[in-house]
């Protein structure tokens, strides 16, 4: 059978229309032509509806980005945008406060491990960089060790190529460790940490005793121990990483997930160190106490506890994976592997086998023609259905058997019909170093 491209003119022109106008055309690096095929990939969309999104040509895709995350339940959730229309009917924004910040506070306070207090505002890094300057001045120290990714601030980009602007004095006082290696945590940490932040787990899974021993080294040290939950967050338990693992964090950061789709974030934690947001610690914000979002969160939250969402989705996500490993096994693909826990997963190319990000992009063309969105990532939503991951299993099928084939011949770039993928960030020296100065 021959699986056509999609025609993507109308996302062509809408592209052109944006060089130079936009800076990078877009304002979601994830989102941008970088990380899918251009040439073969569609760039705009027009809608979604469940696990489906439509771009602005009319082509049709079964979705496994999920707008970088936020698509917990699926696109045009019905018990979601209902709490958004109600709200929109009394307005937005307001001259004083709204009693669904008091409300979103309850209920998180009462899903989530070791919350005693919540502060809401709009982005991810806004509550990152948040944490970091509520931990400097709950320790009076300066230094930030630091694994995963944490947004755009100065705080944290230092640590990477993209670093222009950014002061020397700043970017000194972050730090990297390697996860699942209390041996770079211990090396890296001293008396004038104020806090490690980390994503409790990206892909790679957790060993068993790496956020145990974490927790021990960082109250050995008097130093905040802070877990970055924007992935982690109402997907891999109602009350994210610190229930799913059994660990403490004395913050909590959160985003992505807990609106499916709205834009809020919050931090929370232990009730004193968050006390400094009191007066000390300057944090607020116009739009920290938007009506819509926080109606949004607090629907989508109740729908995961009330709908047990996160088992589903473990469920759903394990018997995806169960069917790529094994075409993979099938295939003899030792050079492609899978990592990460079911409700998301990544897939690796060896380089083996030749240049990793061309074998990806190939699997990527060879998915978009089948009807499946995917830069990498196998990331699930409450909407996604059994016949949903039979079909991706299948036109996984198709495309891990195009790869063997493109691999054997030596010959993977000749297969490619639009341009490779990009990677998003380059490591740079700044990376695993060590701040502690020895004579």
């Amino acid at each position: 059978m021959t699986h056509e491209l999609p025609k993507i003119a109308a996302s062509n022109a809408l592209w052109d229309r944006a060089q130079g106008l936009i800076p990078a055309g877009t304002q979601t690096l994830a989102k941008a032509p970088g990380q899918y095929s251009n040439g073969v990939a569609p760039k705009y969309a027009r809608r979604g509806q469940g696990a489906r999104l439509w771009d602005v040509d009319g082509n049709e895709f079964l979705d496994y980005n999920l707008g970088i995350g936020p698509i917990v339940l699926g696109y045009g959730h019905p018990v979601v945008d209902a709490a958004i229309r109600r709200q929109l009917e009394d307005g937005i924004t307001f001259s004083l406060m709204h009693p669904l910040e008091v409300e979103l506070a309850e209920l998180m306070r009462d899903c989530i491990p070791n919350v005693e207090s919540v502060r809401f505002s709009k982005t991810g890094c806004d509550v990152t960089s948040a944490a970091v300057r509520l931990a400097r001045a709950y320790t009076g120290r300066e230094r930030v060790l630091c694994c995963g990714y944490h947004g755009w601030h100065d705080w944290y980009i230092a640590v990477t190529d993209r670093d222009a602007g950014i002061p020397p004095s700043t970017a000194a006082l972050t730090h990297t460790f390697n996860y699942n290696d209390l041996d770079s945590v211990i090396d890296a940490i001293d008396e004038g940490t104020a806090c490690v932040i980390l994503e409790p787990f990206v892909f790679e899974r957790e060993n068993g005793s790496f956020l145990k021993g974490l927790r021990e080294i960082c109250d050995r040290y008097g130093t905040l121990l802070i877990f970055d939950e924007m992935w982690t967050g109402f997907r891999c338990a109602l009350g994210g990483a610190q229930e799913f693992f059994g660990v403490r964090a004395d913050l909590c950061l959160f985003s992505k997930a807990m609106a499916n789709g709205m834009p809020i974030s919050a931090i929370a934690g232990r009730r004193e160190v968050m006390a400094l947001f009191e007066r000390e610690v300057f944090f607020f914000t116009t739009f920290g106490g938007e009506a819509l979002s926080l109606a949004a969160a607090k629907a989508c939250i109740e729908f995961i506890r009330d709908h047990d969402v996160t088992a589903d989705l473990a469920r759903r996500g394990q018997d995806l994976l169960d069917g790529v490993n094994g075409l993979i096994r099938d295939l003899g693909l030792d050079y492609v592997t899978t990592a990460g826990y079911p409700f998301r997963t990544i897939m690796n190319f060896s380089p083996s086998a030749g240049n990793p990000l061309l074998m990806k992009t190939l699997v990527q063309q060879e998915l978009i023609r089948r009807g499946i969105l995917w830069s990498g990532t196998l990331n699930l939503c409450h909407a996604h259905t059994a016949q949903d991951v039979d079909d991706t299993v299948r036109a996984f099928a198709d495309s891990l058997a195009i790869l063997a084939e493109a691999v054997a011949a030596g010959a993977v770039a000749a297969y490619l019909k639009g341009e490779p993928l990009q990677p998003v960030f380059r490591k740079t020296s700044q990376f695993h170093i060590k701040p502690r100065v020895t004579a």
